[in-house]
């Protein structure tokens, strides 16, 4: 199990902005669970927001008044026989907080105020939700969480990140109908914020490095490349002469058992074989790959390196359930080891 301290240290990764002076104060607070960690990021980035001015946008609003504003709908007012009433259905745009991000922002906190979090977060939220109280509730399950993000919105891509981690990591009670969060995210969402985490954690410690996520393109003799599948890494890094390609695995259990014998997942090993084999960036380049597996309650350490027709191919586990140093020291290990040695 990961203690909420290191989720939140890699959610700070993942989302730089949670490494910033009003955030700060948050990895030296003790959270009892994932969706208490959750609302103490939600209830500091919704205070800097409403500091800042709530999000304010154009909301089509049709309304039944007595006079005209925007565009009159004669066809509902007919239907409606408003005008024996002296009123007409009009169509409008109206200047309101009552647009989806707002949406989303207060659906996610008055969730939250159902789960196993601290009172005084609960007391916070519930003062927040005051400013939201002409914003529209969603279903969680209805949410379109394709936002485009612009200069004027940027500040809250990150809350709709954390809302999106929260409202899908959310189970319904089978008996009462309501929504409870689960203790830790689940393993999907675990998954994307684990090889989120490693591709910043990378990005961020080690500037001299390229780190980057390219399609790989398939070693062809011919062009000819009907029907074959995209290959997208999970995170490459390069020194100008050495390259490693990082596959980051998040499982129940980072090896497979057939009888009494365990081995390495087989897909997962001919994936970051073909990865090694098809990438071509240069031909003097060396170029090994890595299964980096984070460390399950098997408790199985992996940390095996195979020499495949001229490449090194490695699996290693990543123990996240540590003090968050000892996480440092082991991705900086793996650097020196396939980066900066001369040999593996």
């Amino acid at each position: 199990m990961i203690p909420v301290q290191n989720i939140f240290h890699m959610l700070a990764y993942a989302f730089k902005i949670l490494k910033s002076k009003g955030y700060s104060n948050l990895s030296k607070e003790s959270f009892s669970n994932s969706a208490d960690l959750m609302a103490g990021i939600i209830i500091k980035g919704v205070s800097s927001q409403i500091k800042q001015g709530l999000r304010r946008d154009y909301i089509d609003t049709s309304e039944t008044i007595s006079g005209v504003r925007g565009k009159i709908d004669v066809t509902q007012s007919v239907k409606y026989r408003t005008l024996n009433n002296k009123q007409l259905i009009c169509t409008f745009d109206d200047f309101s907080i009552d647009m989806k991000m707002n949406q989303v922002l207060k659906t996610t906190m008055s969730i939250l105020t159902y789960q196993k979090i601290e009172r005084k977060r609960k007391k916070e939220l519930r003062r927040l939700l005051m400013y939201l109280q002409d914003v529209s509730l969603l279903d969680p399950n209805t949410i379109s969480w394709n936002f485009r993000y612009d200069r004027n919105n940027q500040t809250y891509q990150m809350l709709m990140n954390i809302c999106y981690l929260i409202l899908k990591g959310m189970l319904i009670s089978q008996k009462t109908g309501k929504m409870k969060m689960l203790d830790f995210l689940d393993e999907q969402r675990m998954s994307s914020l684990y090889e989120r985490f490693i591709f910043e954690y990378y990005r961020q410690e080690f500037p001299q490095l390229k780190v980057y996520a390219p399609y790989i393109r398939w070693n062809l003799d011919d062009d000819f490349q009907d029907l074959l599948p995209m290959m997208k890494s999970d995170i490459v890094i390069s020194n100008g002469e050495k390259t490693l390609i990082i596959d980051a695995k998040f499982y129940g259990k980072s090896t497979q058992q057939y009888y009494d014998v365990r081995t390495l997942h087989s897909h997962n090993l001919y994936q970051i074989f073909t990865y090694v084999k098809n990438y071509d960036d240069k031909p003097t380049v060396e170029v090994a790959g890595l299964l980096l597996y984070a460390k399950t309650s098997d408790g199985i350490n992996l940390n095996h390196t195979y020499q495949m027709t001229g490449n090194y191919i490695a699996a290693q586990t990543l123990d996240l359930n540590c003090d968050f140093s000892m996480i440092r020291n082991q991705l900086n290990s793996i650097i020196d080891d396939f980066l900066h040695n001369t040999a593996v």
